[in-house]
């Protein structure tokens, strides 16, 4: 399955949040929040690149769960 962006600017491929998280889109997979889709994210501190999913309602502030002590990431 194909990777693909969302509606929105913050859930786009290639969008990068204020926590330096790059959104890597999306295959449709259901997220955990109320009609969300997961998006693969992943962490560009260069001693991380920790990839992990998130809601696409997080992707704007989400941090890293392995280095900024974010929450764990969900299935993508």
């Amino acid at each position: 399955m194909e990777w693909k962006s969302g509606s929105t600017n913050t859930t786009r491929i290639g969008y990068i949040n204020k926590n330096n998280q790059l959104n890597n889109g999306t295959r449709g997979i259901k997220g955990t929040d109320h009609c969300q889709v997961a998006y693969k994210m992943k962490c560009l501190s260069p001693s991380c690149l920790y990839e992990y999913g998130a809601n696409g309602t997080d992707v704007f502030h989400r941090k890293c769960p392995k280095c900024q002590n974010g929450n764990p990431g969900i299935d993508y």
